[in-house]
């Protein structure tokens, strides 16, 4: 048997108290024949979610805010040569980490997931359904839908952009400009309704919208975060 990647799943994190240490329990319920990490990243000075993770395997960083910075001092840290960025209110199917190993083997430097989101609202089987159409198409996910990479080529790209927004659709246009293959599996992750549910479907799904929109026209990442946070 062809000896698995080592896979390090890096997780950024601000006031996920409540949640973190479910996300981490469903992340060592998977099945994979290989290694893997788990590595928080708190941007919070004091630390109280990193505090709050119950499992002594998991790593444990401190990082300045913003989650492009986040993501990156954990990729700096990481041991595995596959990393899988993770948002805390999301979960990863069963098979998850077999997808990445296979689609790491079929010559794919990096990918994402469709998007589920785990409400039975039928409105939210609606954005679910334009998220990945979009996806399919453009073949550019969004963090929520579980990025990963190789992590040479990763490196090899600089990162995320230190950006406070956007990051993910900039690097991901990075990679298309490169004329590299962006695998998307077709299995689900499932992430919280939990922002939909706080600002309002509509509301949330056009602002995200007109930013998306705004950010195609030319609007810098720095000005569209004061509208998003």
């Amino acid at each position: 048997m062809k000896e698995r990647h080592r896979i390090s799943i890096i997780i950024p994190v601000w006031n996920e108290m409540s949640i973190i240490n479910q996300t981490i329990k469903g992340i060592f319920r998977l099945e994979y024949n290989g290694d893997i990490e788990i590595i928080v990243v708190d941007a919070d000075p004091e630390g109280k979610t990193i505090k709050a993770i119950q499992d002594n395997d998991v790593i444990k960083a401190t990082s300045e805010k913003g989650r492009a910075k986040q993501m990156n001092k954990g990729a700096s840290i990481a041991g595995g040569d596959i990393l899988l960025f993770l948002h805390a209110d999301t979960g990863l199917p069963e098979n998850a980490l077999d997808d990445i190993f296979s689609a790491v083997e079929k010559g794919y430097k990096c990918g994402a997931f469709n998007l589920g989101i785990k409400s039975e609202r039928f409105v939210f089987r609606i954005i679910e359904s334009a998220v990945n159409i979009r996806t399919r198409l453009t073949h550019i996910p969004y963090g929520d839908q579980a990025i990963f990479a190789e992590k040479e080529y990763f490196e090899g790209l600089g990162g995320f952009p230190d950006v406070p927004l956007m990051e993910d659709v900039e690097i991901m246009r990075e990679i298309k400009r490169r004329g590299d293959k962006i695998r998307i599996v077709h299995e689900k992750v499932m992430t919280s309704p939990r922002r939909w549910e706080k600002e309002g479907v509509i509301r949330c799904t056009l602002r995200n919208r007109a930013l998306i929109t705004l950010y195609y026209l030319g609007v810098s990442p720095k000005r569209l975060a004061r509208f998003y946070f």
